[in-house]
């Protein structure tokens, strides 16, 4: 399969991703709450780059006054007025930052958290789509890459901004027509900034979607580590990781060069302006019709405000850099999961058969059930069998709703699965499956899985039940050893025995297995059998099986052939007919 890491947005991109709709729903969504701290950065940061254009007016007396007119009595006060701008520059610097760095910690654990909420509700049918690698750095990767954008745009309103007013108006107050020669080359700016926005931002798409298959690239090696050491597969990976981080370092590079574009712009239309005011001004000062005072007032404000200019020149850059992750973290929050709760569920039925009527089921274009017919009975064990790819999974996947059908019926008490509140439909289940999904946590968090209502007597019980505690009491930390990444701790049968206690400890009056034995071991698939069989009683159980011999005894036997029910009954019933079971039995040398 495929896989995409930009999933396509519901709405036209120009529409919902444009720079200014881009920012409004970030300041909507994350900004917004944080207005007070941001006003209170913003204005500390005013008064600090207020402090520059005071200290540019003060230069015109202090050469004209103190050095010019030898009035040595100012020294100490022009000096201690000095200073004092800049103790104050220091303290309002000091709290601005500590202010805007707490909203960007704030504003980017919220972001993550709330996509991560997000992409858990999505269908089953995105997480086929998208590898998980590439959804860790969406909730990652894009969530930091904008985390500190919103100091870095502060800091240029609050500070640079006032900045440079204050700088322009001492520099005005002086003689405007100096200020114009300064500023001759700005409109030569206008045309290269557009363009390396634009590219700054495809550059910056481009680099997050690497990232996103680099991430991917190390999941999947990580994971079958094995199997790249047994086939020696580490000098191909390796190259096909290198080829991507090779790609990644190109960007970043391009995309480096081109936001330092601006700046360096503004470096020369600045030196421009200074050539010109020379030009300009120096005769004037030559002839005594301007004091130097004046013109190092002048030349100051001029050079304090080079940095600010620089750093204002380069936000677009920034701004086009996060506005990219920006984009591909709103194309995931505007995606809405098609299976869904009713608006008004009905309440949970009274008794658990489950029915599929004429169900057609397809994986896009892909037809994996064709008019599915079949009744498990309540209380009973409703055998699935067949050959691979039949639809069997996709039964327990259709029955629990983490896809829904395009057409037919599927009721569970004679409600339909789709008329109940998904989380309530939800509740009905048990799942034991053939790939135990445990988590690198201890044995007991693997089992009670966030559960803090469970007793000790009734934990106990399921241990008991599903044989866990014969192996948790030869381990020297008991239930609290960590069962490692993916449960690679614990071999394949005490993966299982642990997905069986965590079904007997919900009791839930359905339960689905799936292949729960079919990679076992004889020792461990008699302990997990015999666990199902204590699990299975009294309920609805639904089986999944490619060992015919673990189906022998089911009060039903669904034979499905290419999404079709070409036979029901028991075990001697089907043996009997001589069809499709039958020829299934004899594959297997099971009479």
């Amino acid at each position: 399969m495929t896989h995409s890491t930009d999933p396509a947005p519901t709405a036209p991109r120009a529409e919902r991703y444009g720079s200014r709709a881009l920012f409004g729903r970030i300041w909507r969504d994350y900004l917004w709450r944080h207005w007070k701290k941001m006003a209170l950065a913003a204005l500390l940061l005013a008064v600090e780059g207020g402090c520059l254009g005071v200290l540019s007016w003060m230069l015109e007396p202090l050469f004209d006054k103190v050095f010019g007119a030898g009035q040595s009595g100012l020294i100490w006060l022009v000096g201690g007025a000095i200073f004092g701008l800049f103790l104050i520059r220091a303290v309002t610097s000091i709290g601005a930052r500590g202010l805007l760095t707490d909203v960007a910690q704030r504003a980017s654990s919220d972001m993550q958290v709330d996509l991560l909420r997000h992409i858990l509700r999505l269908d089953q049918s995105f997480f086929q789509e998208n590898p998980p690698g590439a959804l860790i750095e969406r909730v990652q990767g894009d969530t930091l890459a904008v985390q500190g954008v919103w100091q870095v745009f502060i800091t240029g309103a609050g500070r640079d901004a006032i900045s440079l007013i204050a700088l322009f108006a001492v520099a005005i107050s002086i003689d405007w027509r100096w200020t114009l020669a300064a500023l001759i080359g700005a409109p030569l700016l206008i045309a290269p900034t557009a363009l390396a926005q634009s590219y700054i931002r495809r550059k910056t798409g481009q680099m997050r979607h690497q990232s996103g298959a680099r991430a991917t690239r190390l999941d999947e090696v990580f994971h079958g580590v094995g199997a790249v050491k047994l086939y020696q597969m580490e000098g191909y990976q390796v190259a096909r990781f290198d080829k991507l981080v090779t790609q990644i370092r190109q960007a970043m590079v391009k995309m480096a060069l081109s936001q330092s574009t601006i700046p360096a712009l503004i470096d020369a239309v600045t030196g421009l302006g200074f050539f010109a005011v020379l030009v300009l001004g120096g005769p004037q000062i030559v002839a005594g019709e301007r004091t130097v005072g004046e013109f190092m007032s002048f030349f100051t404000a001029m050079a304090l405000a080079f940095q600010p200019l620089r750093r204002l020149g380069g936000l677009a850059g920034i701004w086009q850099t996060a506005a990219a992750s920006l984009e591909r973290l709103y194309r995931v929050f505007d995606i809405t999961p098609a299976v869904t709760s009713p608006a008004a569920p009905k309440a949970l039925p009274a008794t658990t058969a489950v029915r599929f009527d004429k169900v057609d089921f397809a994986y896009g274009t892909k037809p994996v059930l064709r008019g599915l017919s079949f009744t498990a009975e309540a209380g009973q064990t409703t055998a699935l069998v067949g050959p691979s790819g039949a639809g069997k999974s996709s039964v327990f996947n259709l029955l629990t709703r983490l896809v829904d059908a395009q057409s037919g019926a599927i009721s569970v008490g004679g409600v339909p699965v789709t008329a109940l509140d998904l989380a309530a439909l939800r509740q009905l289940f048990s799942t034991v499956t053939q790939d135990a999904a445990l988590f690198d946590e201890t044995i007991r968090e693997n089992i009670l899985l966030g559960r803090t209502d469970v007793s000790e007597a009734a934990l106990a019980r399921a241990l008991d039940t599903a044989h866990v505690s014969e192996f948790t009491a030869t381990l020297p930390e008991g239930l609290d050893t960590p069962a490692g990444p993916r449960g690679s701790a614990l071999s394949g049968g005490q993966r299982q025995r642990v997905a069986i206690a965590r079904a007997v400890l919900r009791d839930a009056p359905i339960l689905l297995l799936d292949e729960a034995t079919s990679a076992l071991d004889t020792a461990s698939e008699a302990k997990v059998a015999q666990a199902l069989a204590e699990l299975s009683q009294g309920r609805t159980t639904l089986v999944i099986a490619h060992r015919l011999s673990t189906v022998r005894n089911a009060d039903k036997i669904v034979v499905i052939v290419a999404g079709e029910v070409v036979e029901e009954g028991t075990h001697d019933d089907l043996l009997a007919r001589g069809g499709a079971y039958a020829g299934l039995c004899r594959m297997q040398l099971v009479e």
